[in-house]
């Protein structure tokens, strides 16, 4: 097992959450000298009812775990053309250049020990070291500039399709939510993903009535909304279907998320991206007294 180098930014002191059995702080690839406190080494969140733990990759093999979930998922289940940074050296992986800066969250399956679900997370000082983030490049982000400071990326997130259910999403939601408590962050930002076939409907319909749907309910303030960089052609689809969002979508509302414009078209994905913001003032009180004991 190849141990991945020290965290190239710096961390906030702990904060004393519901209990002291604190996640840790994933390591990324590339050292960077800076001063920084040492890291609270990985721990599993409190055990679910369904069998399941969240913890934070420690190693490069565990964060091919995730690359070959992701890989499994987007393009066996979604068909997207996906172009790995290696692929002769790791086919089947979904690997990108956002990859190396990044924070891996797995949930595994206890009794397998297989990797069920994930997420990356990009933190504003490894933004800055890669220059932009992969959902600037899917949208303007303008209006969002005065948040970046404390703003994260959630990026690739999936889960595989014999585990989506309540039980994922909380353990995701929990430690991404006491890593935001951790490190004094206060905004996650991402492109949530509805496939183009998505409840049998085909060519994008879904997603442009899923977006019909949240613009009424769930969108943000004018001063925060941001704008597809390729939007889906809302206009030329059909936005009255009766169909529900992805499990993940809908867990993001549930914590008291906000969609922040249109759909955008992503061909490599074969998706529509709806962009995404949950901030931790925003979180609903029962929630929040269960991530946080607040």
């Amino acid at each position: 097992m190849k141990e991945l180098p020290t965290p190239t930014f710096a961390l906030s002191p702990a904060f004393l959450l519901r209990s002291s059995n604190f996640l840790g702080i994933a390591r990324v690839r590339e050292p960077q000298q800076v001063t920084a406190p040492q890291p609270t080494p990985a721990a599993e969140v409190q055990p679910l009812p369904s069998g399941i733990t969240a913890v934070w990759a420690r190693h490069l093999d565990e964060v091919r775990e995730a690359q070959r979930l992701r890989y499994e998922i987007f393009s066996g289940e979604m068909g997207a053309r996906l172009e790995t940074a290696a692929p002769s050296a790791y086919p089947e992986h979904d690997i990108d250049m956002f990859d190396d800066f990044c924070e891996h969250l797995l949930v595994r399956d206890k009794a397998t020990g297989a990797v069920v679900g994930t997420y990356r997370v990009l933190t504003p000082a490894q933004a800055r070291r890669i220059g932009t983030t992969y959902t600037d490049t899917e949208f303007d982000l303008t209006r969002l500039r005065g948040m970046r400071e404390r703003m994260v990326e959630l990026g690739r997130s999936c889960v595989h399709k014999d585990y989506r259910h309540g039980g994922v999403i909380m353990a995701l939601g929990g430690a991404l939510f006491e890593f935001m408590v951790r490190n004094q962050f206060e905004t996650m930002i991402g492109c949530a993903s509805i496939p183009m076939s998505h409840n049998g409907a085909d060519g994008g319909h879904a997603a442009a009535s899923i977006w019909s749907r949240l613009e009424k309910t769930h969108l943000a303030p004018i001063e925060r909304q941001v704008f597809p960089r390729c939007a889906l052609p809302i206009e030329q689809l059909d936005a009255k279907l009766a169909v529900e969002p992805p499990a993940l979508i809908k867990g993001y509302l549930r914590l008291g998320a906000k969609v922040l414009g249109p759909p955008a078209w992503d061909p490599t994905f074969n998706s529509a991206d709806l962009p995404i913001m949950a901030r931790l003032e925003d979180l609903p009180s029962r929630y929040r007294k269960h991530f946080l004991g607040a």
